[in-house]
């Protein structure tokens, strides 16, 4: 049983099959999406953690269990029905390959940020994007959010609870009455003008300038990236990611997966995290890790039972 990615998502569905008794073989590319961030919250009894630290007790809880954790990136994988006995080939980014039974892909997402100087550098600390991840950490401080679709005004309104003082800035999006009478009716400033870079003082953002030569104050800058699936394994297994459209417009990719199980279309592979639901906070990728585990051992146990009634009825009855 191969777990391609080591994040929440693949660590804990390895966890779960490596405590039900699964020869279990975890494949850790080593770039977690939430990197960037100095702690996580809303993970129940892990609030304020280093993200960095979570990963390594998980590694240390499944490796307790029996399990190999491998550091490495999977880039491709070869399906049982190519194969001579079946099971799934997968090919590493350093030339080696691993044969697994059943595969769980948990490979996560890229936040491809708007092109903005300066922005990247900032990225989870004080340019944001989720307010339940970082809202309480700045709340009530000015907040300016940068419009470059649909979700933005989305955003306003959202941040709004966490800040009395949010603002707009229309950027390269064009508002229309609507939008701007539900930002006035939730007290959002709406500050035209392209932006075109950030201020940083003593290493901590204080605005952002705009192409006129004006400036705006803020402590915290949120952007909407795009959310692009790491889905290179699963595309090469004839899984190609879709577009994840909001408002009509695309915000992103992900690979289509039962929201359940985590089963995917092709038999013996299945996906968690990020990668099939790129809106899901660390809690709920764990949880889907889990609940994907569950299901790829209630398979694994009915492939037993198959192998186990043939070998029984072919001895005949005894005693």
């Amino acid at each position: 049983m191969a777990v391609i990615g080591g994040g929440a998502a693949g660590l804990a569905g390895a966890l779960t099959l490596a405590r039900a008794r699964r020869s279990v073989l975890v494949l850790d590319s080593g770039s977690p999406r939430n990197a960037p961030a100095a702690h996580l919250h809303g993970y129940l009894g892990h609030d304020g953690a280093s993200p960095a630290d979570l990963l390594a007790r998980g590694r240390a809880e499944v490796a307790g269990y029996g399990a190999e954790i491998r550091s490495g990136a999977a880039g491709t994988a070869i399906a049982a029905d190519r194969l001579p006995g079946g099971g799934f080939l997968v090919r590493c980014a350093d030339g080696s390959a691993v044969r697994a039974g059943r595969l769980l892909v948990a490979t996560g997402l890229v936040d491809e940020l708007p092109a903005l100087p300066g922005l990247g550098a900032r990225w989870g600390r004080d340019v944001l994007h989720c307010p339940y991840c970082h809202g309480w950490e700045v709340r009530d401080l000015p907040l300016a959010v940068l419009a470059t679709g649909p979700v933005s005004v989305h955003q306003a309104q959202l941040w709004r609870q966490w800040s009395s003082q949010v603002t707009l800035l229309s950027h390269t999006w064009r508002l229309t009455d609507e939008d701007r009478e539900l930002l006035a009716a939730r007290g959002v400033e709406v500050v035209a003008g392209e932006v075109t870079g950030l201020s940083v003082a003593e290493d901590r953002l204080t605005g952002v300038t705009l192409a006129g030569g004006a400036s705006v104050g803020c402590r915290a800058l949120i952007v909407a990236p795009r959310f692009t699936a790491r889905s290179g394994v699963l595309t090469s297994l004839g899984l190609p990611a879709t577009d994840l459209v909001r408002d009509g417009h695309v915000v992103g990719t992900c690979v289509e997966s039962d929201p359940a199980t985590g089963a995917t279309a092709l038999a013996g592979v299945w996906a968690a995290g990020n990668v099939t639901a790129p809106m899901e906070q660390l809690a709920g990728a764990a949880a889907q890790g889990v609940h994907a585990a569950v299901a790829i051992n209630t398979d694994l146990v009915a492939a037993e039972t198959r192998s186990a009634l043939e070998a029984h009825r072919a001895t005949g009855p005894t005693g």
